[in-house]
């Protein structure tokens, strides 16, 4: 991708001067140490949300099969020092709103139910849940029995929206299990909602009626 493409796509993103900034994974697509570079000096022009920044770990984070460790730990670690809390099947609560961030689905590291668990504990013991959003980059988490009586909102990415869509049609090529997780916003069981983003990256240079996105939420309380 174009660094310049995404540095802009940042600016356009401070400029709403939203309250948090969130980012649902995949970082870089590694080949080697240069990707790492890149990355340091793309993130210079990194967003950041008015109370905070949060983010998660995507399949590419990984590097090729996704199962390298040590190139997942430096992209956390760059993302850091960037100013990002990096959220790797662990929470944080920032001004009032909770984040619980699910490592990627298809790395050696996903393991939500511990987490998510304790997310239910405290929220009977509380005897209402915190607000809470979680962050899951690849949407077919949603589906796999480890959410327990957790309820709200899911964000994801991923698909980046099929890439090429056909009208009517669903999209050729899609990276995921369940075929209806395209884009856009899912109702799940358990009073569970997700929102799947199109992203602003791709594999390919090409989009096909699956246009970029970067996604702006209202948060209002219920009171």
């Amino acid at each position: 991708m174009d660094d310049d493409y995404v540095i802009e796509s940042f600016r356009r993103t401070q400029d709403q001067s939203p309250d948090f900034v969130v980012f649902t994974g995949d970082w870089i697509s590694y080949r080697d140490e240069r990707q790492l570079d890149q990355l340091r000096r793309v993130l210079a022009h990194i967003p950041h949300g008015r109370l905070g920044t949060v983010g998660i770990l995507g399949n590419h984070d990984y590097g090729p099969r996704w199962r390298m460790l040590e190139v997942a730990d430096e992209v956390s670690h760059i993302a850091e020092q960037a100013g990002v809390v990096m959220l790797r099947n662990s929470t944080a609560t920032i001004s009032g709103l909770k984040f619980i961030g699910l490592d990627d689905f298809w790395s050696p590291r996903f393991d939500p139910a511990p987490v998510l668990a304790q997310h239910t504990a405290e929220s009977l013991r509380a005897a209402k849940a915190e607000p809470t959003i979680v962050l899951c980059h690849n949407p077919d988490a949603a589906d796999e029995p480890v959410w327990g009586g957790y309820e709200g909102w899911i964000l994801a990415g991923h698909t980046h929206g099929g890439q090429c869509k056909p009208p009517f049609l669903p999209p050729p090529e899609l990276p995921v299990r369940n075929r209806r997780y395209t884009a856009g916003e899912f109702g799940l069981a358990g009073n569970r909602r997700m929102y799947i983003s199109r992203g602003v990256g791709h594999l390919l240079r090409v989009r096909f009626n699956a246009r970029p996105e970067i996604p702006i939420f209202t948060l209002r309380s219920e009171a």
